[in-house]
């Protein structure tokens, strides 16, 4: 997942930042720091890792957590 494609989730989504960083289980700074691209201390690129591109499309397919709780 690009930075690129988490923006457009968060949009079709229509979060906010923290609100998208909760859902991720997050902290804002890094959510903002994914969309960016880019990381804030060091400039170095950043990357999004498959782990939080799935649980981008089971947000996005509103599946429920292992066992159903949430």
């Amino acid at each position: 997942m690009t930075s690129e494609q988490l923006k457009a989730w968060r949009a079709d989504m229509g979060l906010t930042q923290q609100a998208s960083a909760d859902a991720l289980g997050v902290t804002l700074a890094t959510f903002q720091q994914w969309e960016r691209g880019t990381s804030f201390a060091t400039g170095k690129i950043v990357t999004i890792d498959r782990r939080t591109a799935l649980a981008c499309a089971a947000l996005r397919a509103e599946l429920a957590p292992e066992g159903g709780a949430e």
